[in-house]
């Protein structure tokens, strides 16, 4: 355990801005000891979304800072693929048409097949978006255009705390958001010479199954993905586990 009276210690990895504020407020709330290791950060591309769509969907919250002025007013049908996107586009003032029942690509493809085809669909997202949203439109009739309003990288130190903790054993969870994620813990456990074998023995959630895919590619065994992709859920699950 993380600390004398053996409060569990989870590390996650949200952005360094007030999403790893949040994280951290609600895993103490939830009685765990937090451990904030942002693995993202994020490099604006200049680039700004098509207005002639009749569909334009956002992935995240980081798009819609980038993006919201520029699809307010518009006449398009705007999707948000999940709760934290539409909150995001709503205090934009930017309304939102259409939020899947499953926060995911696969999930806002579902809610949107029957709606597209033959319509222009505009996707603004970052640089790691899923395939699996571009060809699932693709495949539903739309003509899609994707513009990548942004890169992710790994920041300079990114990971190292928690190669540390995981090497003196202080950390007893890990929570994975996206399969970069994954990738970039990866990258700093192989950099500092811990190895992936550290995770052996922690519990280690997943945001959904993509991302316990990407893990379990690379030898990573998942312990739980929750019902649904939210972070609080997954700190829900992770909560249950340890």
């Amino acid at each position: 355990m993380s600390d004398e009276d053996d409060t569990p210690r989870v590390a996650f990895f949200r952005p360094d801005d007030a999403r790893a504020e949040r994280a951290k407020t609600r895993a103490r709330q939830r009685g765990l000891v937090p451990l904030s290791d942002p693995l993202l950060e994020t490099v604006p591309t200049g680039a700004t979304p098509r207005t002639d769509a009749g569909f334009v969907v956002l992935t995240s919250v980081t798009g819609v800072e980038i993006a919201a002025d520029d699809i307010r007013g518009s006449d398009a049908t705007v999707c948000a693929i999940g709760p934290k996107t539409a909150e995001a586009l709503r205090e934009a003032d930017v309304e939102v048409d259409v939020v899947p029942d499953a926060y995911t690509s696969t999930g806002l493809v579902e809610e949107l097949t029957g709606r597209v085809d033959g319509a222009r669909v505009e996707v603004a997202r970052s640089d790691h978006g899923s395939d699996e949203l571009i060809d699932g439109l693709f495949d539903a009739g739309a003509y899609v255009h994707e513009t990548v309003l942004y890169g992710l990288r790994r920041p300079e130190g990114g990971g190292e705390e928690t190669a540390r903790a995981l090497e003196d054993g202080t950390v007893d969870a890990v929570l994975f958001t996206s399969s970069l994620t994954v990738e970039y813990l990866v990258d700093a456990l192989e950099e500092t010479g811990v190895g992936v074998t550290a995770l052996d023995g922690v519990g280690v959630y997943a945001i959904g199954e993509p991302t316990r895919r990407t893990a379990e590619s690379v030898g990573i065994e998942v312990d739980g993905v929750p019902e649904k992709e939210t972070f609080e859920s997954l700190l829900e699950t992770a909560e249950d586990g340890v």
